[in-house]
């Protein structure tokens, strides 16, 4: 089902235990982003998750990551090092039970030059055992290209 950013409508699940679904994991997630905060995500990571960068984004040079570690050094070090202000606001999640979908926009000014980067993405999560095993990115290629040249 489609959420709103204000207005959540989860997919027909019901949880038999306390445990956080997968969509109340990534909602979290990219709360505690948008407060600087990268802990809650890598948290959720499964210590052998596959994420692999959009198909022409300059980032997807080593897809897949693999690993916490790999996700940290290959994709974040290298956006911090670029972008200032980096930000990735989500507008709609889309819970599909061990499939959670997230649709929104980045924003940060490049380091060199500094342009502005405001491109839409689609992050998609794919949940196995409580941990994020596959995100796969969609976003505006072309614009990252030519920003990160």
């Amino acid at each position: 089902m489609l959420a709103s950013r204000d207005s959540i409508v989860s997919g027909s699940h019901h949880q038999k235990d306390t445990t956080v679904s997968a969509f109340e994991t990534i909602k979290a997630a990219y709360a505690a982003f948008g407060r600087n905060d990268p802990s809650v995500l890598f948290g959720a990571m499964d210590p052998a998750i596959n994420w692999n960068e959009a198909e022409g984004n300059p980032l997807a040079d080593r897809n897949p990551y693999v690993g916490p570690q790999a996700v940290g050094d290959g994709v974040f070090a290298r956006l911090l090092a670029a972008i200032d202000n980096f930000t990735a606001v989500p507008g709609t999640f889309i819970d599909g039970g061990d499939h959670v979908v997230v649709l929104g926009r980045y924003g940060g000014t490049m380091k060199a030059g500094g342009a502005t980067l405001d491109s839409p993405f689609c992050h998609v999560y794919r949940f196995h055992g409580g941990k994020i095993v596959t995100f796969q990115q969609y976003t505006d290629t072309a614009q990252w290209a030519r920003l990160m040249e």
